[in-house]
């Protein structure tokens, strides 16, 4: 029985040490970044437009390392963004992400919730543009 082509990485010994070391410091960076975003849990700065800004300062910060924010519902990478909400003058931070195809929000407390960072996944292929047909 042949056996599979080596991936890219096994192909070479230096390319399996270089990933090892690579994966080792992108959890890390992970790690210290989570760590530091708990510090926020349960806070609001007091306005709307303060907590905006900050989920968007967060958002601008994962999104340079490739990382999302688990949503506390369902699991899947999120951005994490501040709606307004009748009855809470600051907002309502809420979960953003797309859930077979179609977006949805979860979450909605006023403050920060509990922040645990996974990978960003790949983007979405679009369809190929379809040709037009003569009629």
């Amino acid at each position: 029985m042949p056996t599979p082509p080596p991936h890219a990485n096994e192909s070479h010994p230096a390319l399996a040490d270089l990933d090892q070391e690579l994966n080792r410091l992108q959890r890390a960076i992970r790690l210290a970044i989570q760590n530091q975003l708990a510090k926020l849990t349960g806070q609001s700065l007091g306005s709307l437009r303060e907590n905006q800004d900050l989920a968007d300062s967060i958002h601008r910060l994962l999104d340079s390392h490739g990382l999302r924010i688990q949503c506390i519902e369902c699991g899947h990478p999120a951005i994490l963004r501040v709606s307004p909400r009748s009855g809470t003058a600051s907002g309502a931070f809420v979960f953003d992400h797309s859930i077979d195809g179609r977006r949805t929000f979860h979450g909605g407390k006023g403050t920060v919730p509990e922040i645990r960072l996974v990978a960003k996944p790949p983007r979405k292929k679009a369809d190929p543009p379809r040709k037009a047909t003569a009629g």
